[in-house]
């Protein structure tokens, strides 16, 4: 009884504690209550949060007054807008300016699209803790904000803010929370940052910010939390990081970064989540007997260069992703469970990189590699199949040049013989083919050179004694203008020309730095050694140009046969079909030219024989041409004789 007693009187003088205790602290200020409607309204929000005809301080959600009665925190997270609030949602905060003591103002996931206000800064001296996280902020963050000299919390992640951090912030000596994760801001680190001496959370992931990570942030010997990951920092890693002696936390995977991990990282006493992935780290794997604390930590080092074999980090961690590195060796016992392995060098182990990447990334390094525990004869092959080629290469070589030096010789015995008998004949032509009898002193140019050795005399028939000035052709050929060009051809343009007295001509410019040297002096040896009806007349040359070589031959006014061939257009009627008759003498005119061409000594073998090779003057009479649109078309030379199939060089005397 007498505990049902005692039961009673407690019930009773809690009651009576909280009827006296629990009555709410009623709004003070008529300014503050006109601030808070105004902000009701601007808002949008519902009356079902903040009624009108009750006190905000005791009725209204979120809002919070300190015993006097006046505002100090508004918290508008998780409230809703009116159906009006909703049409036209703003950053429209301007009745905060009036709340002269608000410490506290909690926005996150409340949509206020818009800047932030310059004034927050300079009106909200009193202001504590800023959260905007997920608000739909835009635009830059005011510098102004660093004028908040009390705030100790300053989150505005999840937005999208653009722009760069200024380094006034450095001027928040009581900030403990800095989070600009997830926006768009870039440019570097502000390294007075490091300055922010009561700094426990910096969260700068998911920007664009470049540069490498300042030094000055190795100092925030309070920090617990840094996390830099999904950004562009390259650079190394800071290697002072003694100062980091309480932090816990330390992500920044998804940069740049390279070089090696500093070894006072994997000794720091409290790490316990170290993400270091997808990055350019490299070297050895780290012991971490150092570390007592290490058995709760989980590290995430995939996506490296990490090399070497397995070390205590495998074993005294609570989880380790090595994953996509070139870690070499064999795993005892198989996987750990708490590990993954996948795509490095180990023995043992599925799901790995093949035979030939790892070799080339410890070779590249100059690294020792075990090659999956498989005995090195591939590399063993490859050195004694060097050895060989490095021989093959040096007999190779000096057979070379001895074979090289004989040919010399020959050629210069050649040349004193063709010296000595005062030239090579042409040889003996059909009646009427119209060759002459003069003696020509020319043997074969030599591979490599522009022009013959000076103690050698070209003797050219009377035809190729006309020396035409460079001013000449240049203005026969409207100075080789595109309208006058005929054709590219693989030796030289081919441009039309008209000489004074209206003769017409063809004129082929051989540019020889672009062409072979002695191109130009193929085609004058040819006309030095032949002459014939069915070829087309070489009327002349200018050759006073050193990378410039002109030749005129007569102009065909029915082109070449292709054209009458092969007409691309049935309708145009310059050019009537062909006859039986016609084409008869044509292929027997044709037959005529090479066969006097081959009976030369040496024969002189056409070897690109095609209808574009063959002008017409009229139906039926045809002249070859010498080289036409490509190079050198005639072999003559015994040089090339075993490297051409075009080429038969007939034994014995003079031509038939």
């Amino acid at each position: 009884m007498v505990d049902r007693r005692s039961t009673v009187e407690l019930v009773l003088l809690f009651l009576l504690f909280q009827s006296a205790f629990g009555q709410s602290v009623r709004l003070s200020s008529a300014t503050e209550r006109a601030a808070l409607l105004t902000l009701r309204s601007s808002l949008g929000l519902r009356g079902k949060d903040w009624p009108k005809k009750l006190d905000p301080c005791s009725s209204w959600t979120g809002v919070r007054c300190r015993g006097d009665g006046r505002v100090v925190e508004i918290n508008i997270s998780g409230l809703r807008r009116s159906r009006f609030g909703l049409l036209n949602p703003q950053f429209s905060v301007d009745a905060l300016a009036n709340l002269t003591l608000l410490g506290y103002f909690n926005s996150s996931g409340f949509s206020l699209p818009g800047p932030i206000p310059v004034w927050f800064g300079q009106r909200l001296s009193s202001l504590r803790v800023l959260d905007l996280r997920s608000s739909s902020v835009s635009g830059i963050i005011p510098s102004t904000l660093s004028q908040l000299s009390r705030l100790s919390v300053l989150d505005l992640s999840q937005n999208s803010l653009t722009g760069s951090i200024h380094s006034s912030f450095s001027f928040l000596s009581n900030l403990t929370v800095l989070d600009f994760s997830s926006n768009f801001l870039s440019g570097t680190i502000p390294p007075a940052l490091g300055t922010l001496s009561k700094l426990q959370v910096l969260n700068l992931s998911t920007n664009s910010f470049s540069g490498s990570i300042p030094v000055e942030l190795g100092e925030l010997s309070r920090l617990v939390d840094l996390d830099l990951s999904s950004n562009s920092l390259s650079g190394s890693l800071p290697q002072d990081l003694r100062g980091w002696r309480n932090l816990q936390k330390l992500v920044i995977g998804g940069n740049d970064i390279s070089g090696g991990v500093p070894d006072i990282l994997w000794s720091m006493p409290e790490l316990r989540f170290l993400d270091v992935s997808k990055n350019n780290l490299t070297g050895a794997l780290p012991n971490l007997s150092s570390n007592a604390n290490a058995t709760a930590a989980v590290f995430d080092l995939s996506h490296n260069l990490f090399y070497g074999g397995l070390t205590s980090l495998l074993w005294k961690s609570s989880f380790v992703d090595l994953s996509n590195n070139y870690v070499q060796g064999k795993v005892p016992d198989g996987t750990p469970s708490n590990a993954s392995l996948a795509s490095n060098c180990l023995q043992n182990v599925t799901n790995q990189r093949s035979l030939e990447d790892c070799s080339f990334f410890y070779a590249e390094r100059g690294l020792s590699f075990d090659n999956f525990g498989v005995p090195n004869t591939i590399q063993t092959r490859k050195n004694n199949r060097r050895l060989v080629f490095i021989l093959a290469g040096v007999f190779g070589g000096f057979g070379f040049i001895v074979i090289l030096v004989l040919v010399l010789v020959v050629l210069l015995i050649n040349r004193e013989r063709g010296v000595t008998d005062g030239g090579i004949g042409a040889g003996p032509v059909p009646a009427g083919s119209g060759v002459t009898d003069r003696g020509i002193g020319v043997g074969p140019v030599p591979e490599g050179r522009g022009a013959p050795p000076p103690e050698v005399s070209i003797k050219l028939p009377s035809l190729l004694e006309k020396a035409f000035t460079y001013e000449q052709l240049l203005q026969a050929t409207g100075n080789f203008s595109d309208s006058n060009l005929i054709k590219h051809g693989h030796s030289g343009d081919l441009f039309r020309g008209i000489l004074e007295g209206g003769i017409l001509v063809v004129i082929k410019r051989i540019d020889l730095r672009s062409f072979k040297k002695e191109a130009y002096m193929v085609e004058l040896e040819l006309f030095s050694r032949a002459s014939h009806t069915r070829l087309v007349p070489l009327m002349g040359h200018c050759l006073e140009h050193e990378n410039e070589k002109l030749m005129v031959y007569k102009y065909m006014p029915n082109r070449d046969l292709s054209n009458s061939f092969y007409r691309t257009n049935l309708e145009d009627d310059s050019f009537q079909s062909l006859d039986w008759i016609t084409r008869l003498k044509i292929a027997t005119g044709a037959a005529e030219g090479l066969f006097y061409l081959h009976q030369c000594t040496p024969p002189l073998v056409h070897r690109y024989s095609r209808t574009s090779f063959y002008g017409m003057w009229c139906h039926g009479f045809i002249g070859i041409l010498p080289c036409g649109s490509v190079g050198s078309c005639f072999v003559h030379n015994h040089a090339v004789a075993g490297s051409n199939p075009a080429y038969n060089q007939k034994k014995g005397g003079e031509g038939k």
